[in-house]
């Protein structure tokens, strides 16, 4: 789980990812090879994702313009691009293989872009 408060008078563009299984590319051992990435804001849940390149408004172009390093395409990796309101969210990271592993939680301000 991981916590984060948006601050400010307006809602604003934030990608969030949960990156697994590209982490092997960096010599990480025992990533999770499935991550979903669950945002909540409270017990509402905002938004979902499981595999970055379906449904979840992220690109590569978007990663690249945050300066965020590539995911490969295919990945399971996860990732959210979404306007978010002030407050605090949590990820509820976990895996859709039902396993166990180390995985790395990134939050970028995308402000505009």
């Amino acid at each position: 789980i991981a916590g984060f408060n948006l601050e400010g008078p307006a809602s604003r563009p934030v990608l969030i990812r949960v990156v697994g299984p590209a982490l092997a590319a960096y010599g990480v051992a025992g990533a999770l090879v499935d991550p979903r990435l669950t945002l909540f804001r409270g017990d509402t849940l905002i938004a979902t994702n499981d595999d970055w390149e379906k449904n979840s408004g992220a690109t590569a172009a978007t990663f690249s313009a945050l300066g965020a390093f590539a995911l490969p395409s295919g990945s399971k990796d996860a990732a959210l691009f979404l306007n978010l309101s002030p407050g605090a969210c949590t990820d509820r990271t976990s895996c859709a293989a039902g396993t166990t592993g180390i995985a790395l939680i990134e939050l970028y301000d995308a402000g505009p872009l």
